[in-house]
């Protein structure tokens, strides 16, 4: 692996997500060698993932290379590489490029999606977890459009014509209004020979309520958004099953034909082998820790982020799996190392609750602020600033934001292009049929 033997002690931070890079940028300045690990030489900014797939944004606009986070360390060292297994007594892990030895570990793999066990799903639904596959979801939309006005069998167009997502959490939510946007603004002016009306976008949730995390003043207003945006929301409605052209419901009336379902209804933790199992917090697949983020039975490895589950009165499932507690269990976590180091006892990790946001499409948005719960164009205005605050490196702030201005004078989305086709189970599913 090339990582050279260092008089400081060895901090190996595996994931760079918000947690990772967190942590990384506060301590690739101390004594201390930093080696920073993760599958993809970048960072991926998640909650703006949902622009890049319905073309307001393009990919590098929300992504930043991680080897820039340790360029300025002498004792800061990225590999791109999969670690495939920890050997908590040996101190080591094993990766796809090699082992490699660590004196503290820190497991910042954050989530994957979740399909609850339905095979069906998995194999057949888009999700979007990563760049790539909000990349084949744009292409889809863009496909599919591009089909619907050639189709002459008005039942292939309806098909072609319907999406489907579902989870009505924020990323639902927000697909669903930036979909809608596409059918508004886009089609009328790039699709002139189809009907926009022929375009139906469903939501459906599980819950009783869209955005269940939120308030329910922040769900009767998202609810109301999207209704004028003319979303139809299905509540109180389970997905059983898609094959790759039929989603069916536990409601017996409620069936769906769509070439587009997008599943967005959960995530797990992405743990790595080799821990005990008693670490794990079962169905959740995330690492137990104490209020120091050590994992349970462990003293020099630590999770934050999505993958730890740090239990309290207040948080009994643990924290929300957002951005904000990965980003503060970083820093603090950063500092309790330095204690350690300097021989100091640590301190307990405390989560300053910043609230919770989503957007609804243009000029719409909802904010739980404490007990400020407000939403429309204000609570829009604020949600695009704390997303250009958060977003990694200057060059990406400046691209988003004037991509955002372009947007909104224009009711435009300036990334409407198929870079890479995207080839889904249906169409081996509609050869199959004809076979038959």
């Amino acid at each position: 692996m090339n990582i050279p033997i260092s008089e400081y002690p060895r901090v190996v931070i595996v994931g760079g997500g918000f947690a990772g890079i967190s942590l990384a940028k506060h301590l690739v300045k101390e004594k201390l060698q930093v080696v920073l690990m993760d599958r993809h030489n970048y960072h991926t900014f998640q909650p703006l993932l949902y622009q890049v797939s319905t073309s307001g944004l393009e990919p590098d606009s929300i992504a930043y290379p991680l080897r820039k986070i340790t360029r300025h360390s002498t004792e800061g060292y990225f590999r791109l590489a999969e670690v495939k297994r920890i050997i908590p007594e040996e101190n080591k892990i094993q990766t796809s490029i090699g082992e490699l030895a660590y004196d503290y570990l820190v497991l910042a793999t954050g989530s994957r999606t979740n399909f609850f066990g339905n095979k069906s799903i998995e194999k057949n639904a888009m999700w979007m977890k990563t760049i790539p596959q909000a990349l084949n979801i744009r292409s889809l939309i863009l496909e599919n459009l591009e089909q619907a006005v050639i189709t002459e069998d008005p039942e292939k167009r309806k098909t072609l014509l319907n999406f489907v997502i579902a989870g009505a959490g924020p990323t639902g939510v927000e697909l669903c209004g930036a979909i809608a946007e596409v059918r508004n603004h886009i089609v009328p002016k790039d699709f002139r020979d189809l009907d926009p009306a022929e375009m139906e976008i469903h939501l459906v949730e599980g819950l009783d309520r869209v955005l269940p995390p939120m308030s329910e003043k922040a769900s009767e207003k998202a609810e109301k958004f999207l209704k004028e945006l003319g979303v139809q929301i299905h509540l109180n409605t389970m997905v059983q099953e898609y094959d790759g052209l039929k989603v069916t419901t536990n409601q017996e009336d409620l069936t769906f034909y769509t070439s587009t379902f997008i599943w967005a209804a959960g995530v797990s933790g992405a743990p790595v082998a080799g821990l005990n199992a008693s670490a794990l917090v079962e169905r959740a697949d995330r690492y137990e820790v104490n209020v120091f983020n050590q994992v349970k039975g462990y003293e020099n490895i630590f999770a934050i982020g999505d993958i730890a589950v740090m239990r309290s009165e207040e948080y009994p499932k643990g924290h929300p799996m957002v951005a904000q507690p990965a980003i503060q269990q970083g820093r603090h976590l950063a500092k309790n190392l330095k204690r350690i180091f300097n021989k100091e006892q640590m301190l307990p990790f405390e989560y300053n609750d910043k609230g919770t946001m989503a957007t609804v499409g243009r000029n719409k948005a909802v904010v739980d602020l404490g007990k400020l719960k407000f939403g429309g164009f204000f609570a829009w205005f604020i949600w695009m600033f704390i997303h250009l605050y958060f977003l990694v490196g200057f060059r990406n702030r400046l691209i988003t934001f004037f991509n955002w201005v372009y947007n909104y004078v224009n009711f435009d989305k300036a990334a409407r292009l198929i870079i890479r086709p995207f080839k889904s189970n249906k169409e081996n599913l509609e050869v199959d049929q004809k076979k038959v």
